[in-house]
């Protein structure tokens, strides 16, 4: 992304967090409950960690804003699963099921939204209040 110039880049960025962060909580719904043969196949589940980027550290003035630095796996416990018949089931019969909690899922999945609802009201809201400055002058 480009540089942090004025607030709209903070708001791009913050929705582009949120977004990062709902594609990730996606992704750990579709995998829930799938199963693997081994534990370490198991899926696990996937978390965006945020950074503040502070464009005066950029030499970009005082403003500053959140971006995912990376994506990293929680390292759960997968679920140890007795079902002999499944294709994927070793000599014991048993699965390894992913460590996905759709509660948890859906709440982050809830809390990204609302984050990415505010951030998107507020950059409206401010570019509604520099429209109606510039409409003062006329």
């Amino acid at each position: 992304m480009g540089g942090i110039d004025n607030v709209f880049d903070v708001g791009a960025r913050a929705l582009s967090a949120q977004m990062v962060r709902m594609n990730t909580t996606a992704s750990n719904l579709a995998n829930a409950g799938t199963v693997a043969g081994t534990k370490e196949e198991a899926f696990q589940p996937l978390r965006p960690v945020f950074e503040t980027e502070y464009g005066d550290v950029l030499g970009q003035g005082p403003l500053a804003t959140a971006t995912v630095a990376e994506i990293v796996s929680l390292e759960r416990e997968p679920e140890k699963v007795f079902q002999p018949d499944h294709p994927k089931a070793d000599a014991e019969g048993f699965v390894w099921r992913s460590p996905v909690s759709v509660e948890e899922e859906m709440v982050e999945m809830m809390e990204a939204s609302r984050q990415y609802q505010n951030t998107l009201e507020a950059v409206s809201t401010l570019r509604a209040l520099m429209a109606r400055t510039l409409s003062m002058g006329s």
